[in-house]
């Protein structure tokens, strides 16, 4: 099902890829204010179809899974799981955001591309650590969203102008992931601020994490590129 090399098997892991973010997408714009009862309804029909295909999916999933318990229990297995069990149990607990850890799965069926640049040395270094880039992308997109997510629920509450809805909170999660702080959105709940703390905690790491990475790349490259040109030298010279 996830195996890039069956055709079939990518197309269903994209189609299922493209479904995540589109329940997303109709699960965020839920929050919007002034939203018409008929709008509403049509997105929570569109939430209803997804959930429906995601648990035939996580069904088809255990079937097929050699070791089903390992599956059950897996980092995946559990995501997928939780991601669709509330929708059917508990109508005011909203898991959707779990479902963006999903995309995950997409960094095992796309081709990796090739990085196009006009710098050779920096092109090489991207590309050692261009696995990584992706995967970093993925995570930090889930984490804004997650940020807006949570900052959403604690204060939307007693801050309905400011954080009006999840589209609106991530421009704080924004802001305060890449630790800009404009201070125009701010939490004034203790819940609220808490969970800002560890937001920009974990927002120190998420910006260290690309730039580490690239440095130290592009160090090796340049140690390589050092090495090739001692290397001709010396066969110049012979």
């Amino acid at each position: 099902m996830d195996d890039p090399d069956y055709r079939p098997g990518k197309v269903f892991a994209v189609t299922i890829q493209v479904l995540v973010v589109v329940s997303l997408i109709a699960y965020t714009l839920t929050t919007l204010p002034g939203l018409s009862s008929e709008t509403r309804a049509k997105l929570y029909f569109l939430e209803a179809v997804t959930i429906v295909i995601f648990t035939v999916e996580y069904i088809l999933r255990l079937i097929m899974a050699p070791k089903k318990i390992r599956f059950i229990f897996s980092f995946y297995g559990l995501v997928d799981l939780i991601a669709i069990i509330p929708f059917y149990i508990f109508s005011g607990l909203d898991l959707v955001a779990l479902r963006l850890f999903r995309i995950l799965r997409l960094a095992r069926v796309l081709k990796l591309f090739k990085y196009s640049s006009a710098i050779q040395r920096f092109r090489s270094a991207l590309s050692m650590v261009k696995e990584e880039l992706i995967i970093f992308g993925f995570v930090a997109s889930i984490l804004v969203y997650l940020a807006a997510v949570g900052i959403y629920y604690f204060e939307h509450p007693v801050q309905p102008e400011a954080f009006q809805s999840i589209v609106h909170s991530l421009w704080w999660a924004m802001i305060t992931i890449t630790t800009v702080g404009y201070g125009d959105v701010v939490p004034i709940t203790m819940g609220g601020r808490v969970f800002t703390f560890f937001v920009l905690v974990v927002a120190l790491g998420v910006i260290a994490i690309p730039t580490g990475l690239i440095s130290s790349a592009l160090a090796r490259v340049r140690s390589m590129s050092s090495r090739q040109d001692e290397m001709h030298d010396s066969v110049r010279e012979e």
